[in-house]
């Protein structure tokens, strides 16, 4: 996993990466555009949470693919209070950072937003832990799609059963419906998914044949008003008058998310079969477009779509909580081509376009050319 270059999924190699694109030195960080405005916030509401100094925080990483069939069926989570950057650098309306996200890890990995991608095979129960030994606040975690037992369900209202700081609770989740979920905590929802509480679950059929390229790609729309005011800072949120201002594909806005290590790019050969598991962990939809590509849509929400029902297209609308997998055939002249939500406000960084909810397919047969250079510089890739 630490050898992968692109989106969570089967990207290529570093040393492919660098053969390719001959980017093994130093690519300096780009700093042609200054940060966009902070918009001004009403007070604080100090009541939510004290004051934390982001020096106090670790930074988060981007999420892991967890194969829980290969470590018995169990797995532990935990969250972690961190900061994220969603793009660090001061090219194209940066720097974007959420100051504090409550971030799901997995055993003795490092903390993510978007969470760990749990992985697993119909047929194999997971034994999935929380563990709230060091938390500061009340949580559970809610498994969509698979058919579980009532207590395992992961709602307190229903289920009388929440996970207290100092505390560890076991849910059972059977791998009994094939495809690609999601999971969050499901206690304040409102606010702990907005926090970043929240992943992908993936449950293979069995005999599963992968594509030539596989990826997950997660959306997410942020009120950064919530993430500074649980910071301690000048900002007061309401979930009622949500405003978002911060858009991401797997927790990075553009043009970090075409940083081949911290970000997402999709990486392809011409040729490769290549299928995409969006998943929409926001509150908004959001019609994703790819350039120079058709794709047809093979499930949706875990379920397969026949392929009588199938057509040929570009764009795809994922609700909240929706799950799209899309297939395509890397069959375009080799280049770099953007994909992105097409509510144009959502591929923005501030009043900065372009930026946000923006990712590209980069043909590994273009990425010696002068362009792919300068968009590594923009993303701040430092080789």
């Amino acid at each position: 996993m630490e050898d992968q270059i692109g989106a969570p999924g089967s990207g290529i190699s570093r040393r492919d990466f660098v053969k390719a694109s001959g980017l093994g030195g130093t690519v300096a960080l780009a700093g042609c555009t200054a940060p966009g405005e902070v918009p001004t916030e009403e007070s604080v509401d100090t009541s939510t949470t004290p004051a934390q100094s982001d020096s106090d925080l670790p930074t988060t990483s981007p999420p892991e693919i967890v194969n829980v069939d290969e470590q018995g069926g169990e797995v532990t989570l935990s969250s972690v209070p961190a900061k994220h950057e969603a793009h660090p650098g001061e090219s194209m309306g940066g720097p974007v950072e959420l100051p504090k996200v409550w971030a799901f890890k997995a055993d003795d990995g490092e903390p993510s937003v978007p969470g760990p991608i749990l992985r697993t095979t119909e047929g194999e129960d997971m034994e999935v832990t929380f563990d709230n030994t060091d938390g500061m606040r009340p949580h559970t975690v809610h498994f969509h799609a698979v058919q579980k037992q009532w207590e395992d369900d992961g709602v307190p209202t229903t289920t009388g059963i929440r996970i207290d700081p100092g505390e560890k609770h076991t849910y059972t989740i059977p791998a009994n419906v094939t495809g690609t979920h999601l999971y969050h905590c499901h206690y304040q929802t409102h606010r702990h998914i907005d926090m970043g509480m929240y992943g992908i679950f993936r449950v293979d059929p069995k005999g599963y044949e992968p594509a030539d390229k596989e990826y997950f790609m997660t959306l997410k729309e942020w009120d950064s008003r919530l993430n500074r005011q649980m910071a301690g800072m000048d900002a007061s949120y309401d979930v009622r008058n949500r405003r978002p201002d911060t858009f991401t594909v797997n927790g990075k806005s553009a043009p970090r998310t075409l940083h081949p290590e911290d970000g997402s790019p999709i990486i392809v050969e011409q040729g490769d079969t290549v299928r995409i598991h969006m998943c929409n962990n926001g509150y908004m939809d959001h019609p994703m477009h790819i350039h120079n590509h058709r794709f047809q849509v093979t499930h949706k929400d875990g379920g397969k779509i026949p392929e009588a029902a199938r057509h040929d297209q570009d764009i795809t609308s994922i609700p909240p909580a929706g799950r799209h997998t899309i297939e395509f055939e890397a069959d375009a002249d080799p280049g770099i081509y953007l994909a992105h939500c097409h509510k144009v406000s959502h591929a923005m960084n501030g009043t900065s376009y372009p930026g946000g909810m923006i990712t590209g397919v980069v043909y590994k047969e273009a990425m010696d050319t002068d362009i792919f250079k300068q968009l590594m510089d923009y993303a701040g890739y430092e080789g």
